[in-house]
C-alpha cells in the first residue's frame, strides 16, 4: 500500500512540476501579469521581527532549526537576528529569488521559508544575499539578470559545494500564487550539470529536476517528502 502511495506521488509531483513549468512560461508571456514591477518595501517585510524568525525555523524539523542562524530582511538587506550553533542557516526567501522571467517574481505575498545545511549556507545563500542587495539598490529584473550572467560569467559567483542542500518543509510557505504551499520537499543544489545524472525525472524515481532556469551557476533537484517539518503528514498529490 505504502508503495502505491509513494508511486503515486511521485508522479503527481512530476506532472505537477511539468505543467506548473508551462503554466509559468504562458504567464511569463502575459503582459497583464498582476506583479509588473516592485511594490513598495512594506509589503515584503514582516513588521514583528519574532514573527519571522519563527517562521524561518518552520523550514526543516525542530531537531534542525533550533540550533540555527535565522536570518531576517530588514530595509537594508538580510540581518542576523538569532547566531546558531548548527552551521544551519535558516530564511524566509521572497519571491525575487525566483527565475527573472516567472510571473511571480515581484509577489510581496510570498514567504519561501528555508533552511540551508552548512555547505549551502557557505555556497549558495550568497545568491540570496546578491539578488537582495540588487532588489534594494532598484535594479529592474533585465538589470538583474545581465548582472548576475555576468558575475557567473566572471566566475564572482560560488558554486554549490559538495553535498549542498536544503529544507523547505514548511506548512506556512507561500510559494506563488499558482502553487500556494505546494509541498514540503527537500532541494538539492549541484553545479550545473543534466537531469539524466540524477535520474531525475525517470520512471519511479521521486527526484525531479527544477525546470526553472535561473543565471546563477546551480542545478536545483526537488525530492518531495509526505510530511511537514512539524511532522504531520503532508496531502498525497
Amino acid at each position: 500500500m505504502y508503495r502505491k502511495i509513494a508511486r503515486t506521488t511521485r508522479w503527481g509531483n512530476l506532472a505537477l512540476i511539468l505543467l506548473l513549468s508551462a503554466v509559468w512560461r504562458m504567464q511569463a508571456q502575459d503582459t497583464k501579469t498582476p506583479y509588473p514591477s516592485m511594490a513598495p518595501i512594506d509589503q515584503y517585510l514582516i513588521t514583528d521581527r519574532n514573527a519571522e524568525v519563527a517562521l524561518a525555523r518552520t523550514a526543516a524539523p525542530k531537531s534542525i532549526s533550533a540550533d540555527a542562524t535565522v536570518l531576517v530582511l530588514g530595509r537594508h538587506g538580510y540581518e542576523t537576528a538569532v547566531q546558531g550553533k548548527n552551521g544551519f542557516v535558516c530564511i524566509v526567501e521572497r519571491a525575487w529569488m525566483s527565475p527573472f522571467d516567472h510571473p511571480d517574481f515581484w509577489n510581496p505575498k510570498n514567504r519561501s521559508p528555508i533552511c540551508y545545511n552548512p555547505p549551502a549556507a557557505r555556497s549558495v545563500l550568497p545568491y540570496t544575499s546578491n539578488r537582495t542587495e540588487m532588489v534594494l539598490a532598484g535594479l529592474t529584473n533585465q538589470q538583474m539578470l545581465e548582472r548576475i550572467k555576468a558575475e557567473a560569467a566572471r566566475n564572482e559567483l560560488p558554486t554549490p559545494e559538495p553535498g549542498a542542500m536544503s529544507y523547505m518543509l514548511s506548512k506556512e510557505q507561500y510559494l506563488s500564487d499558482s502553487v500556494g504551499h505546494w509541498h514540503p520537499h527537500l532541494m538539492f543544489h549541484i553545479p550545473k550539470t543534466n537531469g539524466e545524472s540524477w535520474g531525475a525525472n525517470l520512471d519511479g524515481s521521486p527526484v525531479v529536476l527544477d525546470p526553472r532556469l535561473v543565471p546563477e551557476p546551480e542545478t536545483v533537484f526537488f525530492v518531495p517528502v509526505g510530511k511537514w517539518s512539524d511532522g504531520t503528514p503532508a496531502p498525497v498529490m
